[in-house]
């Protein structure tokens, strides 16, 4: 996928996310956003058909380089995180500091869990989407 489209959909994705961060599942308003987010996963199979074979996020982790800065700090060698990951990292991490073009380590090991929690959430909605209303 260019680099633009994907900029894109994960910059949709990361709004729709947060959109349903605080909507509790079975919730109506969270309508609009599971919506969006299931056209994205269908314009993701469209240009990756084994996106459903995720990397695990432990072996996710695993691929990505830790560097020990001389300041003191971890930082991460962000062209070490494979694609769409890295661009997931990054819509999520909008305004958050870092050294130079170095994001901090524990700034990856907080997004991983986030997302962890966010899918979660995520499937949780859908789930709630499913069951059949009771009247």
């Amino acid at each position: 996928m260019p680099d633009d489209e994907l900029r894109e959909l994960e910059a949709k994705r990361r709004k729709a996310l947060w959109m349903i961060e605080n909507i509790a599942p079975g919730d109506p308003k969270a309508f609009e956003a599971l919506s969006i987010l299931d056209d994205l996963e269908l314009q993701e199979r469209k240009y990756s058909p084994n996106a459903d074979k995720a990397l695990e996020l432990n072996k996710l982790r695993d691929c990505v380089t830790v560097q020990h800065h001389h300041s003191g700090i971890d930082i991460i060698l962000e062209q070490t995180i494979p694609q769409p990951w890295r661009e997931r990292f990054v819509q999520a991490s909008i305004g958050s500091t870092r050294l130079l073009d170095r994001p901090y380590a524990s700034d990856w090991d907080k997004f991983l869990a986030c997302w962890e929690t966010e899918m979660q959430h995520l499937e949780a909605h859908r789930a709630a989407c499913s069951k059949p209303k009771l009247d």
